[in-house]
């Protein structure tokens, strides 16, 4: 198999808090040493410029134009399904300020045309009451990701899926769409990105929900990596498979350097 393009997660795979993770920043010289089209594509709502500033100051410049990110997925669909549709987010404030851009936000639920759900830190009754009046009326009902956890340095935290539970419980509605990882709408913008098929671009990262499985979706070769949300224990349960597991991103040069 020929390898013409590679998406990279980050948290959990190239990053965890603020400290670069073992054989990031090789895997990632590496791949520009090669000329090879590659990319970081993560479910952050931070601002590419915000992310691309941790990564350099961590040791691995960065530029913005290198990552995408679930608010870019978002605004994607919208544009096409609910052009300047108003918006109530659940979310932290780098996602709401991004869909400002293009969209007015409201907390009215006779005014939201559409309800985005990502991880909140300060998720609460009156978000969850809001969400609830809004589907009830109809609006549409989007998500970034399905996580129910995402790794941080002192261990896995509650992600997105935790809300979408509890909105999912009382309005016995489930989400329309999820527009993050590992949607389709994440794997195009990839691709359009990196200019390479399907078939010829891996997709390396630490979760089986959303990373092996856009990959899976897409037809892209998959690789797994040990130093995030995923344990050796719980591929024997898995419903999606990768094609490799690595002990980290360290592995991965070797890895296609045999297929280059």
């Amino acid at each position: 198999m020929s390898v013409r393009g590679v998406i990279l997660d980050l948290d959990g795979t190239v990053c965890l808090g603020d400290a670069l993770l073992p054989g990031a920043r090789q895997a990632v010289e590496f791949l520009r040493r090669k000329g090879l089209p590659w990319l970081f594509l993560s479910n952050t709502l931070d601002h590419p410029q915000v992310f691309a500033e941790r990564l350099t100051r961590l040791g691995l410049p960065t530029s913005p134009a290198e990552i995408v990110n679930a608010p870019m997925a978002v605004l994607r669909y919208l544009d096409r399904h609910a052009p300047g549709a108003r918006l109530f987010v659940i979310g932290l404030p780098p996602l709401a300020e991004q869909l400002a851009v293009a969209h007015r936000l409201t907390d009215d639920p006779q005014e939201v045309d559409a309800v985005v759900v990502s991880v909140d830190y300060e998720f609460d009754y009156r978000k969850l009451e809001i969400a609830f009046q809004a589907l009830r009326r109809g609006a549409r009902f989007l998500a970034t990701n399905l996580d129910r956890t995402w790794p941080t340095p002192d261990g896995e935290v509650p992600d997105t899926g935790a809300m979408l539970g509890a909105i999912e419980a009382c309005t016995r509605r489930k989400v329309d769409a999820v527009v993050g990882k590992p949607s389709a709408w994440m794997a195009e913008l990839a691709l359009q990105r990196l200019g390479s098929p399907a078939d010829q671009t891996w997709v390396v990262g630490d979760s089986l929900e959303s990373d092996v499985q856009l990959g899976r979706q897409a037809g892209m070769t998959t690789a797994l990596v040990l130093t995030g949300v995923t344990h050796p224990e719980d591929l024997d349960r898995a419903a999606v498979r990768p094609d490799f597991v690595l002990d980290s991103l360290g592995d991965l040069p070797a890895l296609l350097d045999a297929e280059l």
